[in-house]
């Protein structure tokens, strides 16, 4: 609760600050401040969403349901200040009562967040810093938005833009809200369910309940997109677990010709001698792999082409097939595994060939290759994904992943609403064997 209050005082205060900011720069136009005020926009999504984990071997199948969505009033600009509220939810509706899936809304009826709470200055095009709780999009630290709320951190993130196309990047952030937490935590995805309270589920768990809160996260980044080049590069410092580097880089020959081929490298690179999974990280996991210090070497390639074959049927598509390999480091954590605060458990991390369930980086080190269709069709009506995903894995030998996915968006006065069911087959690394994901999502955006 004083967790709670502490962040509404400050939002509180914080929007006092800004609604004086506002008066001044209206009154000097001749606006009132409610005349400001009724310039703000308002936008946001309902999502309705139901997962099915059908299990071999006799294990006890898993489903759950919830609807809920998020709204967010966007204030107006005023001298360069401005605001952002966002209010998320979800609720099973009584549904989740006996064998629920905990990674889609955790055990609880209902979530219910301020997700979303800062303050932004910006100058478009030349800079914006933005203070408070906020969505983050950075290969390692983003929203993981593939249940019904997404994850959300509390901090601080600066954008500076020194050319057209080239940005760099700063961010301290404090606490953050996993997509199964109604609030801000000092954890990750390594800690418990139930750490200092927080109903965090889906992540690997692998820390003892006395292990020390976390001290969050430092990065800085910069990237480049323009003429056919999208390269990003980011340092990470996960206090007390990581140092990382991440860079990607990918070139498309824009051909005219409706035709572009394309062509990307990735490399991962983790140190930290004091890192707080020594000697927890593995034990019980597939891993396998018990370690001291953080030592991680991966890279990745991929390649393909781009298309639109332009006709009553057919649209834009791509065909990619990618490689990635992390190497195995003897007596490392996890023997060289990936460290991912943040996505481990959650399969969001940014390697060429994670899948929806998972992937290397759930899985330790070894390498895996990965084959993807996308094809658009009926006038974009239909957006069709398809993949093929194969892992070696040092420790648990062979795995693999099959997926479908099918999305459709209406047209005329459901123009927003978007119907999507995924559905993907794991293989091997698996106590039962196997098991079917399948994950139906209802989606409407105002």
């Amino acid at each position: 609760m004083l967790k709670k209050n502490r962040v509404a005082v400050a939002l509180f205060a914080a929007l006092s600050g800004f609604a004086a900011v506002a008066h001044a720069d209206s009154s000097s136009t001749g606006n009132t401040l409610a005349d400001f005020f009724m310039h703000s926009k308002v936008d946001g999504q309902i999502r309705s969403y139901y997962f099915d984990r059908f299990f071999g071997k006799n294990a006890t199948n898993l489903s759950a349901f919830s609807l809920g969505g998020y709204i967010n009033v966007h204030t107006p600009s005023a001298a360069g200040f401005s605001a952002d509220v966002g209010f998320y939810t979800a609720n099973s509706l009584g549904a989740n009562r006996v064998n629920p899936d905990v990674t889609l809304m955790g055990k609880a009826d209902s979530i219910n967040a301020l997700g979303q709470a800062y303050l932004q200055y910006a100058i478009p095009d030349v800079v914006m810093i933005r203070a408070g709780n906020q969505e983050v999009n950075t290969p390692f630290v983003n929203g993981s938005d593939s249940r019904m709320i997404p994850a959300t951190y509390q901090g601080i993130f600066a954008q500076v833009t020194p050319y057209c196309g080239w940005n760099i990047y700063g961010m301290r952030m404090f606490r953050w809200k996993s997509r199964t937490s109604g609030d801000y935590y000092r954890d990750n995805l390594y800690y418990n369910t139930g750490f200092d309270g927080d109903p965090i589920y889906g992540g690997a768990a692998d820390l003892p309940a006395t292990t020390p809160a976390s001290n969050g996260i430092l990065a800085f980044g910069t990237s480049y997109k323009r003429y056919g080049i999208n390269a990003q590069a980011w340092y990470y410092n996960f206090y007390n677990f990581t140092n990382m580097f991440y860079g990607d880089a990918s070139y498309t020959l824009k051909t005219g010709m409706g035709l572009d081929p394309f062509l990307g490298g990735q490399v991962v690179r983790e140190w930290d001698a004091n890192s707080r999974l020594n000697g927890a990280y593995g034990a019980g996991k597939v891993d396998g792999f018990q370690g001291n210090g953080v030592n991680s070497t991966a890279w990745g390639i991929k390649g393909g082409v781009k298309y639109n074959l332009d006709n009553a049927i057919f649209g834009k598509g791509a065909l990619t097939a990618a490689y990635n390999e992390i190497e195995y480091h003897p007596g490392a954590i996890g023997g060289g595994a990936i460290v991912s605060p943040y996505t481990v458990g959650y399969a969001t991390d940014p390697l060429y060939t994670t899948s929806m369930i998972r992937g290397l980086v759930e899985m330790g080190p070894g390498h895996g290759f990965k084959i993807g269709l996308s094809q658009h069709f009926l006038n974009n009506s239909f957006l069709f994904q398809t993949a093929y995903a194969q892992y070696h894995l040092q420790a648990a030998g062979y795995a693999n992943d099959i997926y479908g996915d099918l999305t459709y968006f209406p047209k005329g006065f459901l123009k927003g609403l978007s119907i999507r069911d995924r559905v993907e087959v794991a293989h091997g690394d698996l106590s039962t064997g196997y098991f079917i994901y399948n994950r139906v999502m209802l989606t409407y955006a105002f």
